[in-house]
């Protein structure tokens, strides 16, 4: 598991080894275990307070290039 972000001083971006398609990060973190795309960047499952899931699309958003590549790397 791989830490990408932390924000709000509780909540992380983790990209998660030995995950599955199709390619998403978690956001974790007082409570909430989301699964966001990295495609469409938007919630695929889960729940989370609306502002909490904002910042997190907001900022999987400005670095999608860069984690895709990662993904690519660890999930061939």
């Amino acid at each position: 598991m791989s830490t990408k972000y932390r924000f709000r001083d509780t909540y992380r971006i983790q990209l998660r080894e030995k995950d599955h398609p199709p390619p998403h990060v978690h956001l974790t973190g007082g409570g909430p275990d989301v699964m966001l795309s990295l495609e469409t960047i938007e919630v695929m499952v889960g729940k989370a307070p609306p502002l909490i899931i904002k910042e997190a699309l907001a900022w999987i958003r400005a670095y999608q290039t860069q984690l895709l590549e990662e993904w690519k790397r660890c999930y061939p």
